[in-house]
């Protein structure tokens, strides 16, 4: 039997500040808040612990969502992951709307990383209030490209499993670099 999945219902990280939040990606990202639920006991423990929880748009169904806990110790990042490891990427079309993302998010005062060239796709990076990495990407590879990579992509784990070096079924990915 196979899991039935539709799509992602939600991610969910949390926040300092849910208005703060909000706000950050209506301005920044044009994501519209769609549903705030707050309730003073957790719904799954009974446990007091109020919060809010606050969904976002971020288009074509997909939904991102936070949580302030207030009664929580300061979140904080886990010491053991580089910064660069945990983000939430989001797909732009095309390259132009990239750089033209990236001009806006400037023009917040936001310091903003790249282009950074990923082979099959361009990405830039900043972060939310919250400290969280936001990637942007806009999808640069060829239907072979993306269909060569999928063919080597179990082999590559295969080999990764075992020697923990980067395998390079798909050394063209970075031939420019």
């Amino acid at each position: 039997m196979s899991v039935d999945i539709q799509r992602i219902h939600h991610v969910a990280y949390r926040c300092r500040d849910a208005k703060e939040t909000a706000d950050f990606y209506q301005r920044v990202l044009g994501m519209d808040l769609t549903v705030a639920i707050s309730e003073n006991r957790v719904p799954s423990t009974k446990e007091p612990d109020p919060y809010m929880h606050i969904f976002l748009d971020a288009g074509m169904g997909n939904v991102l969502a936070f949580f302030e806990l207030p009664n929580s110790p300061d979140m904080g990042a886990d010491p053991n992951t580089p910064r660069w490891v945990q983000h939430i990427a989001f797909e732009v079309g095309s390259l132009d709307a990239l750089m033209d993302a990236k001009r806006h998010i400037e023009a917040e005062g936001l310091d903003v990383l790249g282009p950074v060239n990923h082979g099959v796709f361009k990405s830039i990076y900043f972060f939310d209030p919250n400290g969280h990495r936001i990637e942007l990407a806009a999808n640069t590879g060829t239907p072979e490209q993306m269909a060569d990579l999928r063919r080597v992509a179990r082999e590559m784990v295969e080999e990764w499993a075992v020697t923990r070096q980067a395998p390079q079924h798909a050394a063209w990915l970075h031939a420019e670099d």
